[in-house]
C-alpha cells in the first residue's frame, strides 16, 4: 500500500484557546534556573495557521513518510495556499485517493515519492489523475 489515509478538520480560529507559553525556551542540555522564564500566553492556531481561509489540519494514517517524522495518527497542518514545489510535503488528491507524498520532479516527470524504503515512489503518468491539494507546514505528534 502506497497510500496514506487522511481524515480533515478545519481549524476553529474563532475559539482560540490561550495556554501558558515560557518564551525563554526550554533547553535541552543543562537545566537553567526557573527564574529565566518568561511566562506569555499562546494559542497554536495562531502559531500554526497563516493564511486561515486556505489551513485544514488532517489526521495521517499510514507509515509511507516516516522518514519525513509524519507517524500514523500525527496531526498536518495543510496551507492551499502555497503552490506546490520540488521537494515539499504535499498532500495530493490522486486518482481518487488522499495521499501524502514529497514532490519530486525530475526532468519530464513528476513521482510521490514516500519516506520509507518499504514503500515504492509513485510515478505520475498522463493516465493519473492527480491535484496537487496542499503543502504541509507543520506535523503535530504526540510524544
Amino acid at each position: 500500500m502506497t497510500k496514506n489515509k487522511l481524515t480533515f478538520f478545519l481549524p476553529d480560529l474563532e475559539n482560540p484557546i490561550e495556554l501558558p507559553f515560557i518564551t525563554a525556551g526550554i533547553k535541552a542540555g543543562f537545566p537553567s534556573p526557573a527564574a529565566d522564564f518568561d511566562e506569555s500566553k499562546i494559542s497554536l492556531d495562531a502559531v500554526l495557521v497563516k493564511n486561515r481561509d486556505a489551513t485544514f489540519y488532517a489526521k495521517a494514517a499510514g507509515t509511507s513518510m516516516i522518514g519525513a517524522g509524519i507517524d500514523d495518527g500525527d496531526i498536518l497542518v495543510i496551507d492551499r495556499s502555497l503552490e506546490p514545489q520540488n521537494n515539499k510535503v504535499a498532500v495530493c488528491f490522486l486518482d481518487g485517493e488522499f495521499t501524502v507524498k514529497r514532490i519530486k520532479v525530475a526532468k519530464d516527470k513528476v513521482f510521490l515519492m514516500p519516506e520509507n524504503k518499504d514503500f515504492e515512489p509513485i510515478v505520475i503518468t498522463d493516465e493519473n489523475q492527480l491535484i496537487i491539494w496542499g503543502i504541509v507546514t507543520y506535523v503535530v505528534k504526540k510524544m
